[in-house]
């Protein structure tokens, strides 16, 4: 069953027990009213008539039926007997307007208590019942028994009884179908929720639950929950889909790079055996394309390393990155002396300024060696590079930046990615991983390598990391700025 069906049912369930509770409630109260009502009328008049009646009623007086039914009906005692020590009825009083037959039979109503309880007894015919109240009569031995039906009562019960199964019957139909309208327009936004699930179900994760109640309520908070979930879902698929991408991309990358060297170590085996080349000529060339295969080996698995367990591959120490700048400034200048390298602070017109850090030197050192080759590599012959160190915003950097012919929007926004070159005539130059490799390294430091660059304005890389205690940083002179 649906759940609308299941909540009407159940309410319709409530509903009827409670309208049928209701009513017995009523009708026994009604009843029990009445028949105390009865009961007191009889208990009055038996009280009376012991009293004021000793002899009996006189069997030879003439019987007066116009003035005796009025008078029976007013006191609500239809019927009237005197029973003496024996139980023997010795004279009855008996309103002509209720038949005979139905009255209570005498040994009934020797049965009766005769302390005033009043007590049902059954019709001498079977049709019906009577009330009777017994009482002792007062100057001579006997019993004065009243006793009135409880057609009228029975009636009036019942009469109630019907109109309340027809009324119930009808406020019942009248309520269900209420309900089931205000159950329907209540689950509509669930309705709205389900038709949105089948719609992400079939593929469209940009589906989202609209806006179907006020935030407080449950609905509201049920629709805010799900389009959260749909949000981290869609970004879920969405990064997988990515990661699958980089993943076929790295694959094939990787595949094309490990391919270039044992091309050229076969094809150097090759040209040996057709005498094509001297040993010396085929095991040079051998031994460099080893050599890249080895290095291209060593990046890979470093990137792997640094992906499954980064922490794992530092030994961190105090340092200050003054040190590793003003080291960078040597390599650089040994790298192509007719650069202009200036070591300087943040600011190019201020000196190098303290950054100390807690860091794995020799891995701080491979960052900026990558920063360094990758100046070198992408920058004309004589290109001014500056090294600035200092501290900013809390953070100790270390920053590369040169005057060459910078990147592009779309260059920038993929320099780190593994493999990638923004030349690739200089393919054969490195294998794209220096920049991944330098990234990887930093932010397992804590840190980041960040990129400013401009078409024409040059190119300014970043290492940045977390500002160390100064008082546990020893460090010597820097050096001064060429």
């Amino acid at each position: 069953m649906s759940l609308r069906a299941r909540l009407l049912l159940l309410t319709t369930a409530l509903l009827l027990a409670g309208l049928s509770l209701i009513s017995a409630v009523v009708s026994n109260q009604l009843e029990g009213y009445q028949l105390s009502r009865l009961d007191s009328q009889l208990r009055s008049f038996t009280e009376i008539i012991s009293g004021v009646a000793p002899a009996g009623p006189d069997k030879k007086a003439p019987a007066q039926p116009q003035l005796l039914d009025p008078a029976l009906d007013l006191i609500g005692t239809p019927y009237l007997a005197y029973l003496d020590a024996n139980g023997k009825i010795i004279g009855t009083l008996q309103s002509s307007r209720v038949d005979a037959a139905t009255f209570p039979t005498a040994d009934s109503l020797r049965t009766l208590p005769r302390d005033g309880s009043a007590a049902v007894l059954p019709a001498s015919n079977g049709d019906g019942r009577w009330r009777a109240v017994a009482r002792p009569s007062t100057g001579r031995p006997g019993t004065v028994v009243a006793a009135a039906p409880l057609a009228e009562v029975d009636a009036t019960i019942a009469k109630l009884r019907t109109s309340s199964l027809v009324s119930g019957a009808v406020l019942l139909i009248l309520l269900t179908g209420v309900g089931w309208w205000a159950l329907g327009r209540g689950l509509r936004p669930l309705r709205r929720v389900e038709s949105t699930a089948a719609a992400i179900a079939e593929g469209d994760l940009s589906q989202r639950v609209p806006g179907l109640a006020a935030p407080k309520t449950e609905i509201g908070h049920l629709a805010a929950s799900l389009n959260t979930m749909l949000g981290q879902l869609e970004q879920a698929f969405a990064d997988r889909s990515a990661a699958e991408t980089r993943m076929r991309a790295f694959l094939s990358d990787v595949s094309h790079e490990l391919r270039t060297p044992l091309v050229g170590i076969k094809g150097s085996t090759e040209l040996y055996r057709m005498g094509g080349s001297t040993v010396d000529e085929a095991m040079g060339r051998i031994d460099r394309e080893a050599t890249r295969l080895t290095a291209l080996t060593e990046d890979l698995l470093l990137l792997a390393q640094l992906d499954e367990a980064p922490e794992g591959q530092l030994d961190p120490a105090p340092m200050d990155l003054r040190t590793i700048a003003n080291d960078a400034r040597h390599d650089l200048k040994a790298l192509d002396p007719s650069r202009r390298i200036t070591l300087t602070g943040l600011d190019a017109d201020d000196p190098p300024g303290p950054a100390p850090v807690i860091g794995d030197e020799d891995r701080l050192r491979q960052v900026v060696t990558n920063l360094v080759g990758n100046a070198v590599a992408h920058t004309p012959a004589g290109t001014a590079v500056r090294i600035g160190v200092g501290v900013e915003d809390g953070c100790a950097v270390l920053e590369i930046a040169d005057d060459g012919p910078g990147m592009t929007e779309e260059q920038a926004a993929r320099v780190f990615d593994r493999f990638y070159r923004a030349d690739r005539s200089r393919a054969g130059a490195s294998t794209g991983l220096g920049l991944a490799i330098a990234r990887s390294i930093a932010r397992a430091h804590g840190g980041d390598v960040v990129l400013r660059t401009a078409l024409g304005k040059g190119s300014t890389f970043g290492l940045v990391l977390g500002q160390a205690d100064v008082g546990r940083v020893e460090v010597g002179d820097a050096g001064d700025a060429e």
